[in-house]
């Protein structure tokens, strides 16, 4: 470990540590004035906030260190649900306070997501307008899939490209699954035709692709009005209707008024399912809304086809447990990637 980390690790273990208790707890042959400027450094780059003054002064990790905070997320899954130290409750300062504060991404991650997005956009310049046509409802049909397959849905790849091109069902699967499915596409359709329609995002217009989602399923519409439970956790969403349309419009405004477009549009796949607006289909309504962002300012969307659906729980559920976003921000720019080298 450097410096910055040793000393990082130490406020972890001893929070409401004193400089002088920091620099005889690290153990090494730093001198105390050195302890102090790394502290400031760390205070600068908000991963660690001081309280008090002079010697009263004490170090605590800051919110954004936990956001950002290098979690095993196999080790995190040894404990059972019951003995995870958990943020059991919704925290509306990672909306007001935390994520408008910080770039999402590192810069060797920007670089990465940028490189990919030129290629992305070299790529369909060479392709015609029927080719482009091809390859997005490709991917279209892959995203209603896999986004279903997140939820349950029995589908498998090939019947759901049956189903979408020929509205053929599979035999032995329900009709909600087929519905489920259809209705993917239909609202990735309507993204395609209508690229800017969710442009300024807003509450409503959440609510419309959310509408599309659950069209002919058992799914009340709009804001919930009742208590909603998440399965494999203790977290516990807002249950008030008008401190759940507080967040969902303080969510807009963040990813409003983000400059980054894949800040953006991991932000609303983050905070829509952290929110859980609706009753259900939450998540669904997320990955729909991260591709219309990217879709309307010419990015190149993402099917999520290779991710493995359990492990793409455990990062979400991760975010909602400790506000951590490492694992989910790995998977969203891993499916970049591969959209990127897959469809176009």
């Amino acid at each position: 470990m450097d410096n910055k980390e040793l000393i990082i690790e130490y406020v972890k273990n001893n929070p409401g540590s004193s400089s002088k208790e920091i620099f005889k707890g690290i153990g090494e042959k730093k001198s105390l004035a050195t302890v102090k400027r790394i502290l400031s450094k760390l205070i600068h780059e908000r991963l660690i906030i001081s309280t008090g003054k002079g010697k009263s002064t004490r170090y605590n990790l800051s919110p954004v260190y936990k956001l950002f905070e290098p979690i095993e997320i196999s080790e995190y899954y040894k404990k059972e649900i019951d003995e995870r130290e958990i943020n059991e409750h919704f925290n509306f300062s990672i909306i007001t306070e935390i994520l408008p504060a910080v770039d999402l991404f590192s810069e060797e991650e920007k670089k990465k997501l940028n490189q990919l997005q030129e290629i992305y956009k070299k790529n369909i310049s060479e392709l015609s307008e029927y080719e482009y046509k091809k390859e997005l409802e490709r991917l279209a049909i892959d995203l209603s899939w896999k986004s279903s397959q997140i939820e349950g849905n029995t589908y498998s790849l090939l019947e759901t490209e049956r189903l979408l091109k020929e509205k053929e069902t599979a035999s032995g699967k329900s009709k909600e699954e087929a519905v489920m499915l259809l209705n993917h596409k239909d609202a990735i359709d309507f993204i395609i035709e209508n690229p800017n329609y969710l442009f300024p995002l807003t509450v409503s217009k959440i609510e419309d692709i959310h509408s599309i989602l659950t069209k002919e399923l058992a799914v009340d519409r709009n804001i919930r009005k009742r208590r909603v439970g998440i399965s494999g956790t203790n977290y516990k969403p807002i249950d008030n209707k008008f401190q759940i349309k507080e967040a969902l419009t303080g969510m807009c405004d963040l990813v409003n008024n983000k400059q980054s477009i894949f800040e953006k549009a991991l932000s609303a796949l983050l905070l829509i399912s952290y929110i859980q607006p609706f009753v259900d289909g939450n998540k669904r309504t997320a990955r729909i809304i991260s591709n219309a962002i990217l879709i309307n300012y010419q990015y190149c969307p993402i099917s999520f086809r290779t991710v493995d659906s359990v492990n793409y729980k455990k990062a979400m559920l991760l975010f909602y447990e400790q506000n951590n976003i490492t694992s989910f921000k790995k998977i969203f720019i891993e499916q970049y990637e591969f959209a990127v080298k897959t469809y176009f």
